[in-house]
């Protein structure tokens, strides 16, 4: 009798050692917002990588060849400390660039010379715009410390990105919209198909329309999108 209340109270103190250990485990899932952040910056550096790449081998203008390369190199980087955190976190992430990122990616392959320049500019200026987006909300609605240290490291980068491909684009002759202080487009903005982090992108209406984009965290927003002519 008395070993069989023993084997209860070793019991009791099992289950006891095993809640704690199961809510803590609960408590450390990211949320929906961290995870499809992590996911989407991923797919962010695999089509920068690829576009970087194929700036310094076809770009006819220097500067595009020179930022190409820039940010080839910042997002291998930063797409390091994205695969470590995913690690830690036991995020899984996509393999490849999203279906719209791709068709950017193709159409870079199907031309050449000045227009080639052209179309990276003006894609590279849509992808970053939604980036700097989406790491802003993950800053502000993110839950997870880590995620959100990651995306207040990756926001002077993106931002510095754009700053770049603003100037490029200047010096190139390609109409760049408006931007506020955040380096999100202002209203009026003419818009192309670009590369939305983690989303599906849409060929954009007429000048001073919107274009829908997927928030963080699988909301959608109606988003200004950059201009192109």
């Amino acid at each position: 009798m008395l070993g069989i209340k023993r084997l209860g109270l070793l019991a009791a103190l099992v289950l006891v050692g095993v809640a704690p250990a199961a809510a803590a485990q609960a408590a450390a899932q990211p949320s929906t917002q961290d995870t499809q952040y992590l996911q989407a910056l991923h797919q962010v550096n695999l089509f920068e990588i690829t576009a970087g790449d194929l700036a310094e081998q076809k770009g006819q203008d220097q500067g595009v060849k020179d930022l190409g390369a820039m940010l080839k190199t910042d997002h291998t980087q930063l797409d390091q400390t994205v695969q470590q955190t995913a690690s830690q976190l036991n995020v899984e992430l996509p393999r490849e660039p999203t279906t719209d990122q791709q068709k950017v990616i193709d159409k870079l392959n199907n031309v050449s010379g000045a227009e080639f320049d052209r179309l990276w500019v003006t894609s590279e200026l849509a992808g970053h715009v939604q980036a700097i987006q989406a790491t802003q909300t993950e800053i502000s609605q993110g839950s997870d410390q880590t995620v959100v240290q990651l995306a207040q490291t990756a926001l002077p980068t993106l931002q510095a990105h754009y700053d770049e491909l603003v100037q490029l684009a200047n010096q190139l002759g390609i109409p760049v919209p408006q931007t506020s202080a955040s380096g999100t487009p202002s209203p009026g903005g003419t818009g192309t198909e670009s590369p939305a982090p983690g989303g599906t992108g849409t060929e954009s209406p007429a000048p001073g329309g919107t274009t829908e984009s997927p928030a963080p965290g699988g909301g959608i927003t109606e988003t200004p999108a950059p201009s192109v002519s």
